[in-house]
C-alpha cells in the first residue's frame, strides 16, 4: 500500500499490445489514441489529477507501486478483493484480499492487529514450532508481497520514492516480530524479503506495466479484473513466443532444404 506522503517524479515506458479484447486491448486503444497513454488526455484523466491534486508521475508511481503488490499477490497464491488508485484515509492506493474491506472499514486491518492476536499463541524459544509452521509461512509470503511495491517502482521507474512504502515497511516490521527475536534479526529478514520480492516480479514486468496502466484509466479494479488482465497478457505473451519458435522452425527448415540443395551438385560430380 502507498502511504499518504507525496511522491517524486518518475517515468516508465509503456508496452503497447496488439488490438484484442479483454482489459488489456483497453490499454492498446488508450495508448495508440493517445501515443502515450493517460498522460495525453487532457480532458479526462487530468480532470481527475487535479481533483486528486496529482501529478501525471506521482499517479504513475502509485499505479505500479500497487502493481507490485497484485502481481506478487496472485504469484504467491493469495487472492485479492480487489485494488485502487485513488487515495483514501491514509493511504494513495491499495490493494486487499477477499475479505479485507470489512476489516479495514472497522479499523481492524492492521498488522499490527494481526501480531497483537496471534504474538499468545507464538511458542517461546526452544519449544516447538510445528503448530504454528504455517504462520512463518504466511508471514513470509506476506512480508513478500509488501515488499513488492517498491520492488516494482525499482524496476519499472529506476528507482523508490522513499518514502512511498513506510507503510509496507511498518506492516512487514510488525508481522516480522512474530517470528524474528531481535531487532538485527527483524532487519535481515525484511531485507531478504526486498529480495526475493525484486526476483520474484522480475520475470513478470510486462504484467505489473499492463496493470499500471489499467489501474490508472479505471482507478479501481476487482479481484475478477485483476486476474481477466493478467490472463490475457500471458496468453499474448504465449502466443507471441509460439510464433517465435514457429518462425524459428521455419527458418531450420529453410536452411536445411538450401543445404541439401547446395550439396546435389557435389554429390553428382563425386
Amino acid at each position: 500500500m502507498s502511504d499518504g506522503s507525496p511522491v517524486e517524479s518518475g517515468t516508465a515506458e509503456y508496452a503497447i499490445y496488439s488490438p484484442g479484447s479483454g482489459a488489456a486491448a483497453d490499454v492498446d486503444r488508450v495508448v495508440r489514441a493517445s501515443s502515450g497513454g493517460p498522460d495525453d488526455q487532457p480532458d479526462e484523466y487530468d480532470g481527475i489529477l487535479a481533483k486528486l491534486d496529482r501529478t501525471c508521475d506521482e499517479d504513475c508511481r502509485v499505479a505500479t507501486h500497487e502493481s507490485g503488490h497484485i502481481v506478487a499477490a496472485r504469484l504467491l497464491g493469495h487472492p485479492l478483493g480487489g485494488a485502487t488508485v485513488d487515495p483514501g484515509a491514509g493511504y494513495e492506493g491499495r490493494v486487499w484480499g477477499e475479505e479485507h474491506m470489512e476489516a479495514f472499514a472497522e479499523g481492524r486491518g492492521d498488522a499490527a492487529d494481526v501480531r497483537q492476536a496471534i504474538t499468545p499463541m507464538m511458542p517461546q524459544p526452544g519449544e516447538d514450532i510445528n503448530s504454528v509452521s504455517d504462520v512463518f509461512a504466511n508471514v513470509y509470503s506476506y512480508c513478500i508481497e509488501l515488499a513488492a511495491g517498491r520492488a516494482a517502482e525499482q524496476m519499472l521507474l529506476g528507482d523508490a520514492d522513499s518514502r512511498s512504502a513506510i507503510d509496507d515497511q511498518r506492516q512487514a516490521r510488525e508481522l516480522a516480530l512474530l517470528i524474528c527475536k531481535s531487532k538485527e534479526a527483524v532487519e535481515s529478514f525484511i531485507a531478504h524479503c526486498d529480495i526475493a520480492a525484486r526476483d520474484l516480479l522480475a520475470p513478470y514486468g510486462d504484467v505489473v506495466m499492463t496493470l499500471s496502466i489499467v489501474l490508472r484509466i479505471k482507478r479501481t479494479l476487482d479481484g475478477a479484473e485483476i486476474d481477466e488482465i493478467i490472463r490475457d497478457v500471458e496468453t499474448r505473451k504465449a502466443l507471441a513466443m509460439e510464433q517465435r519458435r514457429r518462425a524459428e522452425w521455419r527458418k531450420g527448415e529453410f536452411m536445411a532444404t538450401r543445404f541439401r540443395e547446395q550439396c546435389e551438385p557435389l554429390d553428382r560430380r563425386s
